[in-house]
């Protein structure tokens, strides 16, 4: 290795999976401050007290490293979930997911029109928040299968995300109200459990 390079490695310490996060959550306290289109990796650098050239080492621009963002400090790993039962998953999952509801809500909604109008965006988001998410989300019912508590996946386990995150995102602007854990624990009980149990 010439000295050049040694040098280089002297001058930029490895990254800490602590401080990426650290990065990440900074990232995300600025979009909840301005709009995706005002997002910029200086404002981003700025925030969390670091370089912009250490923000694009990690990441190629600014779409990957919101989606990126997006998934480190998402309110709950489905994957970490087991209570034993199919309702005691989905309802571990809803009280995770309610504290966060309200102040998640104002944010994916400024998400939504970028989300549409920004292709490199939404590919970002698809592949490295929506994928891997929905999976871990859909996993609670194969472990449910795994039990033998269900006979086997359901067809209704492919609206799981979706019902869990619209609700999020709906209820704040037809009725003025965060969709709080208990709010969510009645849809599980009262639609998403019905309906994964009628296979």
């Amino acid at each position: 290795m010439s000295r050049d390079n040694d040098d280089a490695t002297i001058r930029r310490p490895r990254m800490t999976p602590e401080r990426e996060t650290e990065l990440l959550a900074a990232t995300v306290d600025a979009l909840r401050e301005v709009s995706y289109d005002e997002l910029s990796m200086d404002l981003v650098a700025a925030k969390a007290r670091c370089s912009k050239a250490t923000l694009y080492r990690l990441w190629p621009g600014k779409p990957q490293m919101v989606a990126a963002a997006l998934y480190a400090t998402r309110p709950m790993r489905p994957e970490e979930i087991d209570t034993g039962t199919l309702r005691g998953d989905l309802m571990a999952m809803v009280e995770l997911l309610g504290p966060h509801a309200e102040k998640d809500a104002p944010l994916f909604a400024a998400l939504g029109h970028a989300l549409l109008s920004d292709e490199n965006l939404a590919e970002a988001v698809r592949d490295t928040l929506v994928e891997p998410w929905f999976a871990d989300l859909i996993g609670v019912v194969d472990r449910a299968v795994e039990r033998g508590e269900l006979p086997r996946r359901p067809s209704a386990t492919d609206f799981l995300p979706q019902i869990l995150l619209s609700l999020m995102l709906t209820r704040p602007i037809f009725e003025c109200l965060p969709a709080d854990a208990d709010y969510l624990a009645r849809c599980v009980d009262q639609t998403l459990l019905p309906a994964l149990l009628h296979t």
